[in-house]
């Protein structure tokens, strides 16, 4: 007979260990593994740091299957005598791209010589863990219509590894059959530069870009992280990156202009207590319609009703902003009331 299950499991800890212990979910820089995907304003909220992602264990630990294949992809690799270069000769460490002043990025699984199939051309190695549907249909029609992230993916780190690779090998395995795939793919320079091209504009844009579609509930936009900024009237998160007076800069960095400084990474995550969203970032429900050096009034799209956002008295603070859920009472009448109600700061704004 099996035994009831409790309250608080030996599996539930695992799972909530996991979830304690995930780590930062921003990424300083936009990355290779996301640029395959096809709206720009999920790109570009993810770049801008606009939500905080929190993934259930159970997906954690699947993220972490998918790594520890990799040990075993290189070691069937050089079974049949293919030379595997998991770290860069040179540095000791994963190989890795870089562009766009050093704002895009990200690291290739390594590099081999001695495929079957073209013995004496290096190539590019990326290797991925599928699903019984998912490889089915990589299997019918190939990585680049499967998969388009993964192979937009290999086209980046192609384009600006150096030395150049002309060829990448892309092998996969059936999670639920261990059968394997493999997949020489070319290098297509003229894709390259586009990649590029579109992860540059995404960057240097001070606003967020193209949605790819204005119906909240359709299929690529419900299941989005974003979905409550781009579509509801949640407010992103308070940082530097969604703050109006930050911007990319050179080797990766960021300058915040009310400052005059280069913002180092741990303060972006937090930001300062003179705030003031990037005005774009709540075009959801509040449209500007004046604005000083340190404030912007906006009117709420549903009331008509308006309300100053920035640090003086009078005016709300971008935290207070984000925890207040009903959008509705961000106005000048209701601002004191507020206050009061929570001793002067909004609750959830500290």
């Amino acid at each position: 007979m099996q035994i009831p299950e409790p309250t608080q499991t030996t599996i539930k800890a695992i799972v909530e260990h996991y979830e304690d212990n995930q780590g930062d979910a921003f990424r300083a820089h936009l990355g290779g593994s996301l640029i395959g995907r096809p709206c720009d304003r999920e790109l570009w909220y993810s770049f801008r740091w606009c939500t905080d992602t929190k993934h259930s264990g159970q997906l954690l630990r699947l993220f972490q299957t998918g790594h520890l294949a990799e040990e075993r992809f290189i070691a069937d690799l050089r079974s049949i005598g293919i030379k595997v270069f998991e770290t860069d000769p040179a540095t000791g460490k994963q190989f890795r791209v870089t562009a766009c002043r050093g704002h895009f990025g990200g690291s290739f699984d390594g590099v081999g010589l001695g495929f079957i199939e073209a013995p004496k051309t290096w190539h590019l190695i990326e290797m991925k863990t599928h699903n019984e549907k998912s490889f089915k249909q990589l299997v019918k029609v190939g990585v680049k219509e499967a998969k388009p992230e993964h192979y937009i993916q290999m086209q980046s780190y192609m384009y600006l590894a150096e030395p150049k690779l002309t060829r990448a090998f892309y092998i996969a395995v059936n999670k639920n059959t261990d059968e394997l795939y493999g997949e020489r793919i070319r290098l297509d320079p003229e894709a390259g530069k586009g990649i590029i091209d579109r992860a540059d504009a995404i960057i240097a844009s001070d606003r967020p870009l193209q949605k790819i579609h204005e119906d909240p509930s359709w299929y690529q936009c419900k299941f989005c992280n974003h979905h409550g900024v781009c579509h509801g009237e949640e407010a992103p998160i308070v940082n530097c990156r969604t703050c109006m007076h930050s911007t990319p800069i050179d080797d990766g960095e960021w300058h915040c202009v009310r400052h005059d400084m280069e913002i180092p990474r741990a303060v972006q995550k937090t930001g300062c207590e003179l705030h003031l969203y990037n005005p774009y970032l709540l075009e959801q429900f509040a449209e500007p319609v004046d604005s000083g050096e340190y404030w912007i009034r906006y009117r709420l799209k549903s009331t008509g009703e308006e309300f100053v956002t920035g640090t003086d008295r009078g005016q709300f603070s971008s935290h207070e902003i984000k925890a207040v859920e009903d959008k509705s009472l961000l106005t000048d009448e209701k601002l004191n009331c507020l206050k009061d109600q929570f001793d002067g700061t909004i609750e959830g704004s500290k």
